[in-house]
């Protein structure tokens, strides 16, 4: 398939808005699809993936958080797994890390929450990802609005964002 079907949507009746993020992967010369969904208010990770019929573990969630210091970052986590924020911040080489409020983390990265990607934030910042994620043949990521994600290899995340792999995951395996 060619990079210009690839980024085309069938024809849908939902109207796809164009966003920082979208913009951005094009610039870039990435593969990607995007895949819109129904959004559910506070339905997460969760509700993407039974919409759009995917396994929880490709979705892919974009978290601000700030350190001790209030310097903000971003951490991309699993969608069926949290963040242990005392392995985060050994990691980091902080005392403490913790997620930022929704006010701050939309004012970073002009995005809303339930809609944050970390591709065209409106604040530059340091990228961490969950070394498993690049183990993954796909994964679903949200591209800048609610109900919309975009499909794509983790190698074109790796290669837009060079994100800082963490083991910092905590939840079972999936199949366990």
């Amino acid at each position: 398939m060619r990079k210009e079907e690839k980024n085309r949507l069938p024809m849908a009746k939902t109207r796809i808005p164009v966003t920082p993020a979208i913009l951005l992967l094009k610039e870039k010369g990435t593969l990607f699809t995007l895949r819109p969904y129904p959004y559910v208010e506070r339905g997460g990770t969760e509700a993407a993936a039974r919409a759009l019929g995917i396994d929880e573990h490709r979705t892919i969630k974009t978290l601000v958080m700030e350190d001790d210091r209030k310097n903000p970052f971003i951490i991309l986590m699993h969608g069926d797994r949290e963040v242990s924020t005392k392995a985060l911040a050994r990691a980091l080489g902080v005392k403490s890390v913790q997620p930022c409020n929704p006010q701050t983390a939309e004012r970073h990265t002009g995005y809303r929450v339930g809609g944050t990607s970390p591709f065209g934030t409106r604040k530059t910042m340091p990228v961490y990802m969950e070394e498993t994620i690049a183990a993954l043949p796909e994964i679903f990521i949200n591209a800048g609005a609610r109900g919309l994600l975009a499909e794509m290899a983790p190698a074109e995340l790796v290669r837009i964002l060079h994100p800082r792999t963490v083991s910092v995951a905590i939840g079972p395996p999936p199949g366990d």
